[in-house]
């Protein structure tokens, strides 16, 4: 596949940490786990830095779904239940994603999230990149690639992939669904930030009792999110769980939260390890998440929420 080279200066440019408030999508396997869930309430609660213009479904395959497409459809039913309780349309705005993987490397899958990508990135401003907030396999991003390769120009993948670069392997559930897009997202050069899970994510972990002290209280949502936590397991003694995915949003909300360098590509093996090729061109990797600052900022922003409607619904 040839795709369009971009010049250094200007993925240089792309991949620099932004400042003020960017224009992005949100491409995320909703109904996975329980870190989409909270995720995406965190940019939709973020406006001052995240102008969410679209949420896609992606799609996912393990004990909760019977394949690509039916992961797929229930994660864009589970964004619904979301928008719902934060009370956001959907129409309009939450797009269906791929119903299967790439089946090669230069294959896409078309589907409306992958057409709605092509379309916003192709009307962005050439000096405002669409940012692509992506949390689950990224079929649909890359299929819209696959579709318009032009349009890495036009945008910068914030993607929760993989695991660390001196990890032993990288057999990431996001990333290992989909071998072929996620080879598109290290080789076609689109201005990447990758944020890998374990040594760099895994550090966003949370309790019950912690959940249901900041978040349970806080309105529909926060009654929504302390369900799907309380519900991932059935015994909380001594247990924490990892919200992984808060990790991607919170590069954008703060950068300094999500420190991350500037690497060379690395290449993707056949083996689902990591590679070094120094020739290859940069992309930004986190190398650390501040923990404690993200779930501040998340709980803060739960709680203003919460208060905002009970004036709206008091009349105060």
């Amino acid at each position: 596949m040839n795709y369009p080279v971009i010049s250094d200066s200007i993925r240089l440019s792309r991949l620099a940490p932004p400042a003020g408030q960017v224009r992005a999508v949100l491409d995320t396997d909703t109904f996975n786990e329980i870190d989409d869930q909270f995720a995406l309430v965190y940019a939709l609660l973020s406006p001052e830095r995240i102008k969410l213009d679209a949420i896609y479904a992606a799609p996912f395959w393990n004990d909760l779904s019977d394949g690509p497409k039916d992961g797929m459809e229930k994660s864009y039913e589970e964004i619904g239940r979301i928008l719902t309780r934060l009370g956001r349309e959907e129409e309009g705005y939450v797009f269906r994603g791929s119903d299967s993987y790439l089946p090669g490397a230069a294959t896409p899958v078309d589907s409306p999230a992958a057409r709605d990508l092509v379309q916003k990135a192709l009307a962005a401003p050439d000096d405002e990149p669409l940012y692509v907030i992506a949390i689950g396999a990224i079929t649909n991003i890359a299929s819209a690639i696959l579709l318009e390769p032009s349009i890495i120009s036009k945008i910068v993948v914030v993607w929760l992939g993989g695991h660390q670069l001196s990890w032993r392997d990288t057999k990431e559930f996001n990333l290992a669904q989909d071998i072929h897009a996620s080879r598109v997202m290290f080789d076609s050069g689109v201005p990447l930030v990758l944020v890998p899970c374990h040594g760099v994510a895994s550090h966003l972990i949370t309790t019950l009792p912690e959940i249901k002290h900041f978040v349970q209280g806080q309105g529909e949502i926060g009654a929504f999110l302390t369900e799907r936590y309380e519900g991932c397991c059935s015994d909380h003694y001594g247990y924490s769980r990892v919200i992984w995915d808060l990790s991607a949003v919170a590069y954008l909300v703060d950068p300094s939260l999500v420190p991350a360098d500037l690497v060379h590509s690395p290449v993707l093996t056949d083996q689902v390890t990591w590679s070094v090729d120094t020739r290859r061109h940069l992309i930004r990797c986190a190398s650390a998440v501040h923990r404690d600052g993200i779930f501040k900022d998340l709980f803060r922003k739960l709680e203003h929420a919460a208060a905002e409607t009970k004036l709206q619904e008091t009349g105060a």
